[in-house]
């Protein structure tokens, strides 16, 4: 695992090679700027909602955006290319979904990132989850581990993502009692959402629901277009 020391080493020297390497916006490829503002204002949150059901339980989604356009591009640019700057421009996003979730006035609410594989961390450096709600002024608990490798869900249809998951999560800690919201940079099928949910009730805890920055828009549709054939996962 990188040490402090490392983190803020690659840190420093992505900020140098910004100084010395061309720039441009992650939304639209704009010259000498990190992101424009057209690309910005296209990253005005509008929520989204859908229920995931699956036979560890319903959970509500809430999506800031629609992963698509200058959101998918900007969301690939942190992901992909490590630009890490632009997780602020996201953060918004993360927060109206978050605002979305109603906790019917039970008592706070824990949120849970969804934990980041050790390739994966290895390779980008950072935890994606866990960054974006720094950024958003929040604070991460790290209550989930893996409990086995998974395969690569990109380019997996729905059923296949679940069986890539199943089992692979588990609680970390105690957890029992606790009232906890799950948050992740994109929902797609909601498998991965799913499995955390299940790791997280069989160890004692309240599931409320998830928050993510953007959602697949083959998935969601906006607030209010109920489109009973992708605004749920079939059982």
């Amino acid at each position: 695992m990188p040490s402090a020391l490392v983190l803020v080493t690659r840190s420093a020297c992505a900020d140098a090679l910004a100084l010395l390497l061309p720039v441009s916006c992650a939304g639209c490829d704009e010259p000498d700027v990190v992101l424009c503002e057209r690309c910005a204002l296209a990253l005005a949150p509008v929520p989204r909602h859908q229920v995931i059901d699956e036979p560890g339980g319903r959970v509500p989604v809430w999506s800031g955006l629609a992963f698509e356009g200058v959101a998918a591009r900007v969301v690939r640019a942190v992901k992909e290319d490590g630009r890490t700057g632009l997780v602020r421009a996201l953060a918004p996003a993360l927060r109206a979904a978050l605002d979305r979730l109603d906790p019917d006035g039970k008592g706070p609410v824990v949120l849970v990132p969804m934990p980041t594989s050790r390739a994966a961390y290895r390779r980008r450096g950072f935890r994606v989850p866990e960054l974006l709600l720094r950024r958003a002024g929040l604070r991460p608990a790290r209550l989930l581990r893996h409990a086995r490798r998974t395969g690569d869900q990109r380019g997996l249809g729905r059923d296949a993502r679940r069986r890539n998951v199943e089992g692979s999560l588990v609680a970390h800690g105690d957890v029992s009692g606790l009232r906890v919201v799950l948050v992740d940079d994109v929902v797609t099928t909601g498998a991965s959402l799913a499995e955390a949910a299940r790791a997280l009730r069989a160890a004692g805890a309240e599931v409320v629901g998830a928050a993510t920055v953007g959602a697949t828009p083959r998935r969601l549709p906006h607030l209010g277009e109920r489109r009973p054939d992708t605004f749920e996962t079939h059982r």
